[in-house]
C-alpha cells in the first residue's frame, strides 16, 4: 500500500479519531477506493508534552517522535501530520531531520485565519500550558500582524481542568467551568478563538 499521509497520534486518541474521520468526512469520494491511503501510528505511550515542556526535559518526546515520524517516513508517507497542537513543538525540533514535509498544524492554522480575519484582530489561543509557555501560536500569530491573547492563570487553570481532567479521562466537558472560560475570552474582545489543543475539539460544546 502507498500512503498519501502517516499520522503521529495517540495524543491522545480521542484527538486521532477526530482527525481521521474529519479527513474522510472531506474527501469527495464514491468508493472506497477514492479515499486517502493513511498510515496512523497511534502512539499512546508518547510521553507528556506538557510535562515535558513545563520541566524543560525535552529529550524522551524529541526521539520518541523522531522515531515515530522516521517509520512512517520508511513505510513511504509522503507527508505526516501530528494529531497534537503541543507536539509541534518538539516536530520544529525534528523536521530538518525528515527528507518529507510535515503538515504544520501552526502555519496552517495561521493561514486560514490571514484568510477569514482582518490584520491586528485579537485572537484568542485557548490551549495547553505546553502550548502557551512555547508561544507555538503568539509567535506565528504576532508576526502576522493578529494580537494574541491567553488567559489568566485562573482561567487557564480552568482550560487545563478541562483537558486533563475531564476529555483525557474520558469524561465530558464541565459545563459550568466552560461557561467561566468562555466568557473570559468574550470579555476580552476575541474576534476568534483558536481551539489550540485537539482534545478540546472534542468538549462537545462551542464558545
Amino acid at each position: 500500500m502507498k500512503a498519501e499521509i502517516g499520522i503521529i497520534g495517540g495524543m491522545g486518541p480521542m484527538a486521532s479519531e477526530l482527525f481521521y474521520k474529519m479527513v474522510t468526512d472531506h474527501t469527495k469520494a464514491e468508493k472506497d477506493q477514492d479515499h486517502i491511503n493513511m498510515i496512523i501510528l497511534s502512539d499512546a505511550s508518547m510521553p507528556d508534552r506538557t510535562e515535558a515542556i513545563l520541566n524543560n526535559d525535552y529529550e524522551d518526546v524529541r526521539d520518541q517522535m523522531l522515531e515515530d515520524a522516521l517509520f512512517l517516513q520508511n513505510s513511504g508517507c509522503k507527508a505526516i501530520a501530528v494529531t497534537c497542537n503541543t507536539a509541534h513543538f518538539f516536530i520544529d525540533m525534528i523536521q530538518h531531520e525528515l527528507q518529507i514535509p510535515v503538515l504544520h498544524m501552526i502555519h496552517l492554522t495561521v493561514s486560514h485565519l490571514e484568510k477569514i480575519c482582518a490584520k491586528g484582530e485579537r485572537i484568542g489561543i485557548m490551549a495547553t500550558d505546553g502550548t502557551i509557555r512555547t508561544r507555538l501560536y503568539q509567535s506565528v500569530l504576532e508576526e502576522k500582524g493578529f494580537e494574541c491573547y491567553t488567559p489568566e492563570d485562573a482561567i487557564q487553570k480552568e482550560v487545563m481542568h478541562q483537558i486533563y481532567d475531564r476529555i483525557k479521562c474520558g469524561k465530558n466537558y464541565d459545563e459550568q467551568s466552560w461557561k467561566r472560560i468562555s466568557a473570559s475570552y468574550r470579555d476580552a474582545g476575541c474576534s476568534r478563538v483558536v481551539m489550540a489543543c485537539t482534545e478540546l475539539s472534542d468538549r462537545k460544546s462551542v464558545v
